[in-house]
């Protein structure tokens, strides 16, 4: 007896090594482009070829559970199943009115009650991982890595400004380092989205989608030429603090990143495979990845431009009364937007106090100011802290639906980890059942939310207008770089339209009369180059009205298109990008620190004429940057524009169908 126990435990690592036999699949995307390979065995691990290009090198993937189970190691396949889709779906408030949702599938599922979902794209692919256990389950980590053949240069925005000494207390703004993965300092983080060059012409750039009850992603050196993911902590303890108790700050994390129902599918993780890099500036792939609509009716949704407060300090003049935040000025501000047909203003910061937004400030009357605004046609808008929205949610989105608010710019929320993601579903949940629209100004990147919640109108995650005021440099490379980066996560509240600009030599910044870096034409642009189906205009009004042409353009381009044309470009250099919306076209391109010439084919235009107004940057443009040339001219499908542009400059069009 005792020597046949012997035998049967000599013998159970040959067992183990037979059930853990490594299988191999393939996954091509429609096109046969790309061809993903997975390996399932000792470990679970993914590679991805464009063609004959290593994009992605086997990578290895697992879920680590707080009980010590690590959901990828001795992977035994118990089943394999392959699918394809290929369907439009509508996309009413988007760059688009539908998605070419395309893909070839396949899903895994492992002994141990987990799995995994692989899709390849025609540009390209994405993994998610599955459970079905019964009870709730602890996760202490998520193994994502990103391994590369050679040391390869990425685009890497790093987390700069820890916020009550948590590093993952930030507000995702930072301009891109452009360095070798193999310079990645250990003691660094970068958020999503990150870019990485693969060769001369082929890009991969890493995302993440459908974050619910989860926390975001984050990306650290790894093993070699890699990149890994990394994850924000539970938070056990948090209070309000940073910047005038307006954040809610974590005092202490846990050592597992979430608790969560054991059957689940968890976030997807995502590369875009781009051979030009036009390509990236115009992309769907979280929008097909996030989960669709939760709600029934989005008839109530309005996107729109804004008269936004904020930026320009409300510094009017001209007027008998004295300017800030009172009912005087949100007059004026309201008197503007309805002049221009803009569909609401913004009540910034100062309205209420900053954590309670029950003690409205004696100088303002929501109610007087709402049935104004409802007399011209415009909808108004309340800034508010994330704090002070999470202290009473349903209560103030109750009483501030009563009084005709139309939605909540929230602000200050400088966070993903799981609380933070779930407080984010929960408020546009919320904000929903009352008809109100949300702007996630607050320092929160998109992952596909938007499409989930289609209240969620915007975003903020990104180096916008405001850095002017404090002086940030070389903010026109930075321009040229994130429509290829960071808006392939979504929407982002850049908040444009400055009117005093300025050369790189004349910059200086401004508090109350901010300047912008580059030419007229350079924000003009922006107005159709970035994505955004709630956009400010960041200027005073009394500043717009002395410059009525550039308004009436402004005023003029919708903030959700019908169809969305990526022309060219090159990351952190130039883009050129026309979006339609019915029959009329509109345009844009800008360009870095550089002079540049480039060539507008209009064969996107459909048969006919075009009567088409075009902002060019004036001959003086490199000295004063508000000088620009306005032209009407009649074009054609058949024609092509040279397009010359000042250093930090621009170039914006319309073309309206004529016959």
């Amino acid at each position: 007896m005792k020597t046949s126990i012997l035998l049967l435990l000599a013998a159970m690592p040959f067992f183990a090594a037979a059930q853990t036999q490594t299988k191999t699949y393939h996954i091509k995307s429609p096109d046969g482009k790309i061809d993903m390979t997975v390996n399932a065995g000792a470990t679970i691990n993914w590679a991805v070829k464009y063609q004959q290009t290593d994009v992605i090198i086997p990578s290895n993937v697992s879920l680590v559970l707080n009980n010590g189970s690590v959901l990828g190691l001795n992977a035994v396949v118990k089943s394999d199943k392959t699918s394809d889709k290929d369907e439009y779906f509508n996309t009413p408030i988007y760059k688009r009115a539908k998605v070419h949702d395309s893909y070839n599938q396949l899903a895994l599922k492992f002994n141990g009650d987990y799995g995994l979902i692989f899709r390849a794209y025609n540009n390209g692919v994405a993994y998610r991982f599955t459970t079905e256990f019964k009870e709730a389950i602890t996760l202490k980590d998520e193994e994502a890595n990103f391994n590369f053949a050679t040391d390869t240069k990425a685009y890497l925005p790093f987390v700069n400004d820890y916020r009550a000494k948590d590093k993952y207390n930030t507000s995702y703004e930072a301009h891109y380092d452009t360095l070798k993965i193999s310079t990645l300092k250990k003691d660094t983080l970068a958020f999503l989205p990150v870019l990485v060059n693969i060769n001369d012409q082929i890009k991969a750039a890493i995302l993440e989608a459908d974050i619910e009850d989860y926390p975001g992603m984050y990306l650290i050196s790894g093993k070699g030429n890699s990149l890994r993911g990394t994850f924000a902590p539970y938070p056990l303890e948090q209070a309000a603090g940073g910047y005038a108790d307006m954040n809610y700050v974590v005092k202490r994390r846990a050592e597992y990143m979430a608790k969560t129902t054991g059957t689940r599918q968890f976030p997807w993780r995502a590369v875009v495979i781009s051979t030009e890099d036009k390509q990236l500036a115009d992309n769907d792939m979280v929008q097909k990845l996030a989960s669709p609509s939760r709600l029934a009716d989005q008839t109530w949704i309005k996107p729109g431009k804004v008269a936004w407060d904020w930026w320009n300090d409300w510094n009017i003049t001209g007027v008998d009364f004295k300017a800030g935040i009172n009912v005087p000025t949100y007059k004026y501000y309201i008197d503007f937007a309805s002049a221009n047909k803009l569909e609401y203003i913004i009540i910034d910061e100062g309205w209420s106090k900053d954590t309670d937004l029950n003690q409205i400030s004696p100088d303002i009357n929501i109610e007087e100011l709402v049935a104004y605004a409802k007399g011209k046609n415009v909808g108004v808008i309340l800034w508010a802290s994330w704090y002070a929205t999470m202290q009473q949610t349903d209560a103030v989105f109750d009483k501030y639906e009563k009084m005709g608010i139309k939605g909540f710019k929230i602000d200050f929320i400088d966070r993903d980890d799981q609380f933070a993601v779930n407080s984010l579903y929960e408020i546009a949940q919320k904000a929903a059942n009352h008809h109100l629209l949300v702007d996630y100004h607050g320092m929160y990147k998109p992952s596909g939310l938007q499409r989930t919640f289609p209240n969620i109108l915007n975003f903020e995650g990104v180096k916008g207008l405001e850095n002017m005021k404090w002086g940030v440099n070389n903010q026109p490379v930075y321009d040229v770089s994130i429509p290829f980066i960071r808006m392939l996560a979504g929407p982002m509240d850049y908040t444009p339209g400055g009117m005093r600009n300025a050369s790189k030599a004349s910059f200086r910044p401004v508090n109350g009369n901010p300047m912008t870096q580059g030419t007229r034409a350079h924000q003009l642009a922006m107005f159709t180059i970035f994505e955004a189906p709630l956009q400010m205009m960041a200027d005073n009004p009394t500043a717009y009205k002395k410059e009525q042409e550039s308004t009436d353009y402004i005023a003029a381009v919708p903030t959700t298109f019908d169809e969305t044309v990526a022309l060219d470009g090159k990351v952190g250099d130039f883009v050129s990008i026309a979006r339609r919306k019915g029959s009329t076209w509109y345009a844009g391109a800008m360009t870095n620190w550089d002079e540049r010439e480039i060539t507008i084919d209009l064969s996107f235009l459909g048969e006919g004429n075009y009567k088409a107004i075009l902002f060019s940057d004036g001959i003086n443009a490199n000295r004063n940057g508000e000088d620009y040339v306005r032209k009407e001219v009649t074009l054609t499908s058949k024609d092509k524009l040279i397009v010359k542009m000042a250093s930090g400059g621009g170039w914006a069009a319309r073309f309206e169908k004529v016959n």
